[in-house]
């Protein structure tokens, strides 16, 4: 089968790899009709993610068909289609009954982590029952594979965790896909203002048509100051930081507001500077984390019923056999306006 391999830091190929198979009794081989590259697959390209080795078969996202299922798999049979977790979750260990699916202790965060991935056209799911979700009749299966990673992530890395409320302001700082997320779900909650944050005009155009109430370009140095005028000094009762290096995290810190909250969803890999002298006093909450995936079925419910559009995060398709293309156009966003590519297998 054709499989977008990990060969070291900066480095991919499209190699024919072995088709998986059934290992435990829990496993479903799921045939991927469409997948995605995310924004965490370009970090493990530039070598911030230690635990994926080379070899490891990218991708994280994606719906498909289930191929065949282990002895112990009830929930699904072959032919089923399905949307596919991020996050793999037993359903039994301690982290998982506490709703915490990232730190499954034999599971989380692992397909094109530690096992191999999407971005494939087979691809092995353990623990099958409790890490696929079925996908209904007549449902745009393209805009099911953004409730894989980024909308979920967006909404309890940064929306729940960051306890938007009523008629708060909410400052995100990133609108690529997973800023994007964040201000879409954040709408559930009826904040007074959301302000997007960004180096790119253009994706700021495009947070201001999905909902966003002011934007702030970042080009000039002077984003913080800006996002401060806007909220008459006070600053951002939620801030998100959506992008993941020191310069964004900084403006985080920087127009958080006295009682709010940061809340960490980028990947970070280098260190970053926690200005303690400032924010000791102002009764600052830092959350960070990994998405656990368990708002999926709430979110799924609310695409089907129009209530997210999902579907306008997509910018480009491609065929499997051109996904180092789609890379390349995901990475150069700047320049070639992507959001979300999706592929098929």
């Amino acid at each position: 089968m054709l499989a977008l391999v990990y060969q070291g830091p900066g480095q991919k190929k499209l190699d024919d790899r072995a088709k998986p198979a059934v290992q435990a009794p829990g496993d479903a081989v799921v045939r991927i009709t469409k997948t995605t590259i995310c924004g965490t697959d370009l970090h493990i390209l530039k070598g911030d993610v230690a635990t994926c080795k080379p070899g490891t078969v990218l991708g994280h996202e994606g719906v498909g068909i289930i191929d065949s299922v282990g002895a112990g798999v009830a929930t699904f049979k072959p032919g089923d289609r399905v949307l596919i977790s991020c996050i793999s979750s037993c359903g039994r260990c301690g982290p998982c009954r506490e709703r915490m699916y990232s730190h499954c202790t034999t599971g989380g965060w692992i397909l094109g982590n530690t096992i191999d991935g999407t971005q494939a056209e087979f691809v092995r799911i353990p623990y099958a029952d409790t890490s696929l979700y079925p996908i209904p009749p007549g449902a745009d299966e393209e805009a099911l594979v953004m409730l894989s990673d980024i909308l979920p992530t967006g909404f309890e890395c940064g929306v729940l965790n960051g306890k938007v409320q009523v008629g708060s302001t909410v400052a995100i700082v990133g609108s690529g896909p997973i800023g994007l997320a964040a201000l879409l779900t954040a709408q559930f909650y009826s904040p007074a203002e959301i302000i997007m944050v960004d180096l790119d005009d253009n994706r700021l155009e495009v947070a201001r048509r999905f909902g966003a109430t002011a934007t702030v370009n970042s080009a000039k140095g002077d984003a913080a100051q800006q996002v401060m005028d806007l909220t008459g000094g006070r600053g951002g009762d939620t801030v998100i930081e959506a992008v993941g290096i020191p310069a964004t995290f900084k403006i985080c810190q920087d127009v958080v507001a006295a009682g709010g909250t940061v809340a960490n969803v980028g990947v970070h890999g280098c260190k970053v500077d926690l200005e303690l002298e400032r924010l000791w006093s102002h009764n600052v909450t830092i959350t960070t984390g990994l998405v656990d995936t368990f708002s999926i079925p709430m979110l799924l419910k609310t695409v089907q019923s129009k209530r997210i559009d999902a579907a306008k995060l997509i910018t480009h398709r491609f065929k499997l056999e051109r996904i180092l293309a789609a890379y390349d156009t995901f990475a150069q966003a700047a320049d070639t306006k992507a959001l979300k590519v999706i592929i098929e297998a």
